[in-house]
């Protein structure tokens, strides 16, 4: 399921964002709704439907769900939200407010890189939902801005100009993004279907034995790509794929961060 930010009108989201003075009066004739409910607020809206898409993702998510978690009704909710596509986007930018906006410049743009993307991977396995919202447009809200500002601001140390950092700050996110939603899919996975990834491996190893025998011979490629995986510990509380996911996330961040430098090196020549 993909959810593309600023479906809704930006006449009106825009300002509830920024928290612009005319917000009040851009949603109040939305729909003809009672006055004002005490105790609902755009935050409280807002702060419902966080907890609403953390606990059971982006497909429950509803103006009649959030309402009911208010003990209100969806049409009380449109006097502060002008309805979904504008509760996305001011959900989206909320949960963004999370991501720490100083990294110790102090000790080089290498470790304030690799702490940044760090906690936006956490910060995507905490809020799940975040990894449907399609990157295609963004949602221009002041905490988005915030992230952004502060990659820029890390990756400004490297030296190098706009131009190769722009491309910079799209592979990061993207990898960032792709490594978070590949642990993502196989929780949802385990909840989905009831069983666990080393359940299913197995069920299919045992199979593919069967119907294809001589597997390895036939894509020793493939076969040498897992010849020297690290074995699971016996006392492993987190699943494997997991852990593999981790370990690939800290190879590949590593990788693109020797390239940023190899980028670096060839720009000073």
């Amino acid at each position: 399921m993909v959810v593309f930010a600023g479906q809704g009108d930006a006449r009106r989201s825009i300002p509830l964002l920024w928290r612009a003075d005319s917000s009040a009066e851009s949603t109040a004739d939305v729909r003809a709704t009672p006055g004002p409910r005490p105790g609902l607020s755009v935050d409280a809206i807002v702060d419902a439907a966080i907890a609403l898409a953390d606990e059971h993702g982006m497909a429950a998510l509803s103006m009649r769900a959030v309402g009911e978690r208010l003990g209100c009704t969806a049409m009380a909710l449109y006097t502060y939200v002008p309805g979904k596509g504008e509760l996305v986007d001011l959900m989206y930018d909320r949960v963004m407010a999370e991501l720490a906006t100083g990294h110790d410049p102090a000790a080089g743009w290498r470790p304030a890189l690799r702490s940044w993307a760090g906690q936006v991977w956490e910060f995507h396995l905490r809020h799940p939902w975040t990894l449907q919202v399609s990157q295609a447009r963004p949602v221009l809200g002041p905490n988005e801005y915030g992230v952004l500002e502060t990659l820029a601001g890390i990756l400004r140390g490297t030296g190098l100009p706009p131009r190769v950092l722009r491309g910079i700050v799209g592979v990061l996110v993207n990898f960032v993004r792709g490594a978070a939603q590949t642990i993502a899919d196989a929780r949802q996975a385990t909840a989905a279907t009831g069983m666990s990834d080393q359940e299913w491996w197995s069920a299919r190893a045992a199979l593919l034995e069967q119907v294809a025998p001589g597997l390895a011979q036939r894509f020793p490629m493939a076969a040498w790509l897992h010849s020297d995986a690290a074995p699971a510990p016996e006392d492993a509380t987190t699943p494997y794929l997991e852990r593999d996911a981790r370990r690939n996330f800290d190879t590949g961040l590593a990788v693109l961060l020797d390239g940023i430098e190899a980028a670096m090196t060839g720009a000073a020549r």
